[in-house]
């Protein structure tokens, strides 16, 4: 166990953090970023108290732990997840989106949202009354494939659509 006995200096650790930083570019998933984090802080506190290499591989294990632990409670709730991707065709109602397409004669159109849902940011769409395209629009139901739509300040129901007093 000699080798738990290395001399190892402080800039070894900010190196090493610096390198799973930088590591991160190649495999991004912010674990890496957060063991470094920890290398660069064990570095830095050993700037400032002499520890035994032991120690400082507790150290550096404890706070990579403590930085993955705060990751997930404090800042991934944060986050807002923008895609809708995986989740039921329910997800699509009250969504807005942009009309990209639309035909007057047909009632139909097709309608882009900022970020896919339910795996796609197209969608074919029934017009609920007459609109322009580029024009902001509400998906009030699914009919098939296709998904019902208003104008943005429209009802909040389509027209032959149950209500809830039915």
């Amino acid at each position: 166990m000699e080798w738990l006995d290395a001399s190892v200096v402080w800039w070894h650790w900010v190196t090493l953090g610096l390198l799973l930083a930088l590591g991160e570019m190649l495999l991004p998933s912010f674990f890496l970023l957060l063991v470094g984090v920890s290398a660069i802080c064990v570095g830095l506190l050993l700037l400032a108290v002499d520890m035994s290499f032991t120690t400082q591989l507790l150290l550096w294990g404890g706070l990579s732990v403590l930085d993955v632990v705060a990751w997930f409670v404090f800042v991934m709730p944060r986050i807002p997840d923008r895609t809708r991707s995986g989740m039921a065709l329910e997800a699509l109602l009250g969504q807005i989106g942009t009309l990209n397409e639309a035909n007057p004669t047909t009632g139909r159109g097709r309608l882009r949202f900022p970020a896919p849902i339910v795996g796609s940011d197209e969608w074919n769409c029934i017009l609920a009354q007459p609109m322009k395209v580029g024009e902001r629009v509400r998906v009030l139901r699914i009919s098939g494939n296709d998904l019902v739509v208003a104008p943005l300040d429209g009802p909040l129901e389509a027209p032959g659509a149950p209500s809830a007093a039915d």
